[in-house]
């Protein structure tokens, strides 16, 4: 992913998807956020995922939702985002909302699934590290609770 001249479409906030609020946080999201769980892995094509990114920030989708498990292998996801991000959009990373999910299996061991402290920070801490990132804008931490109701597990969000 080599440096290139991408520009911003000019109009992208104008003729865009529009914003809400995010809760009370009084942060604005897009209606629409674009997800790099597929296509955007080690097996994927890499100038196919620089354009679904550029054609997304153009028309005024400004959040990017990753997660540590991203992509095939785990994690090269959030390898190729960054990559993307330092080629292509590092003048524009202030106009981004980047976030990041944990709560999945990442590696072997009692420290590598769910939802300890432990997992939580090393968690971000490889995100932040595969994305070559100082911070995302949202951590979100996923964990899968049975409920006795619907006899199948339902997602818990918590977003920091």
């Amino acid at each position: 992913m080599s440096k290139n001249s991408y520009s911003p479409a000019s109009n992208r906030y104008s003729n865009s998807v529009g914003y809400q609020p995010c809760g009370q946080s009084g942060l604005q999201l897009p209606r629409i956020s674009l997800g790099l769980w597929h296509n955007f892995g080690e097996v994927d094509d890499a100038s196919e995922a620089v354009n679904m990114i550029q054609f997304a920030f153009d028309h005024g989708i400004t959040h990017f939702v990753l997660a540590n498990n991203y992509g095939s292998p785990y994690g090269s996801a959030e390898k190729n985002f960054g990559k993307i991000l330092k080629s292509n959009f590092s003048s524009y990373r202030d106009e981004m909302v980047i976030s990041t999910k944990a709560g999945h299996e990442m590696w072997d061991g009692p420290y590598g699934d769910g939802g300890s402290r432990k997992y939580l920070i090393t968690s971000l801490n490889q995100s932040l590290k595969q994305m070559d990132l100082d911070y995302v804008d949202i951590f979100i931490h996923i964990v899968m609770i049975p409920t006795h109701q619907w006899k199948k597990p339902w997602v818990h969000f918590r977003i920091w």
